[in-house]
């Protein structure tokens, strides 16, 4: 009898027409860590009296359809996301072609995802998902992945696929030796680790339907924020905090055969941080930053990515 083994698992993706209706064709393979993406439907305990001290069967509640997906961040697949993030990007060149992805679009797209356990078999087919949050991390080593946040309309489970034949990606790989960061265009020393989360704070359209699935998920006011951990070498940062100015901050990635991920957060704004001298190491500062709409650029956060891919 064979088991399902997480080694065996695949995802492929694929971008609707119409909310909640995969499409025919068109999905994508890829790559991803680990998911937690599923559909559970709790079940009600009766409040009935007068059948004895043995409760009643219980009934079912509504359906709740999301979780997470953690992905590598690479030149090509990571783009996918970037798009149920953000929207579609603009994408100019030749080859290799710039996609720009920008911030503030009231309309996402959203996404078809199949998982599959072929050893069981079993393929689940998540429709109507779109991406609450963009998340990852910048570290001196490690693996570099992220994490996107999904909410789906409902959950299908069949014992084959169908997503067909999906295309594949190169998978061309980003890695913390490859990134760095700068603030108004200077790079920004002393760095021990930042965080990166981009929010669309979706707002569940929880109508009344038979099949107890929601209508869809709006975006709301969106939020970028996140943390970085540096050796306290001088004033500028705190400078910055205390006199509540704003700054332009990069995080960018570059592989040496030139394809690049750079995600600008146009204006920054750093919290006034304790500064705590624990031991006889390096004092270290933490800053929470917030982003906010850049008055002259028109927008929070714009993602570049530049790769080989002709269009998403």
């Amino acid at each position: 009898m064979a088991r399902a083994q997480g080694a065996r698992a695949q995802m492929a993706l694929a971008f609707e027409t119409v909310y909640g209706t995969p499409p025919a064709g068109g999905f994508t393979k890829m790559p991803f860590a680990s998911t937690t993406l599923g559909a559970e439907q709790p079940l009600l305990n009766s409040e009935l009296l007068g059948y004895g001290r043995d409760p009643l069967a219980p009934i079912k509640d509504a359906v709740t359809a999301d979780g997470d997906v953690v992905v590598p961040l690479d030149a090509e697949a990571f783009g996918f996301w970037l798009k149920a993030a953000f929207g579609a990007p603009s994408t100019s060149g030749t080859g290799p072609w710039t996609h720009e992805f920008q911030s503030g679009s009231w309309t996402l797209p959203s996404l078809s995802i199949e998982t599959g356990m072929p050893e069981v078999p079993r393929y689940a087919m998540y429709s109507g998902c779109v991406l609450d949050q963009l998340s990852w991390q910048m570290q001196r080593s490690g693996l570099l992945t992220g994490t996107a946040r999904l909410v789906a309309q409902g959950e299908t489970v069949g014992t084959s696929s169908s997503a067909g034949t999906p295309a594949a990606l190169e998978l061309k790989r980003f890695g913390h030796f490859n990134g760095s960061i700068t603030r108004n265009g200077t790079a920004l020393g002393n760095v021990v680790s930042a965080d990166i989360t981009y929010a669309n704070n979706l707002d569940r359209i929880e109508t009344i339907r038979s099949d107890g699935r929601i209508d869809g998920a709006d975006p709301s006011i969106a939020a970028l924020t996140g943390s970085i951990e540096v050796r306290f070498a001088d004033q500028t940062l705190v400078t910055q905090a205390i006199n509540g100015e704003a700054c332009e901050m990069e995080f960018a990635y570059v592989l040496p055969s030139g394809e690049s991920f750079t995600f600008t957060v146009h204006a920054v704004y750093l919290p006034r941080p304790r500064i705590e001298i624990s031991g006889p190491q390096g004092v270290q500062v933490t800053f929470d930053w917030q982003a906010a709409r850049d008055s002259v650029v028109g927008r929070m956060c714009t993602a570049t990515l530049v790769n080989d891919m002709e269009t998403y």
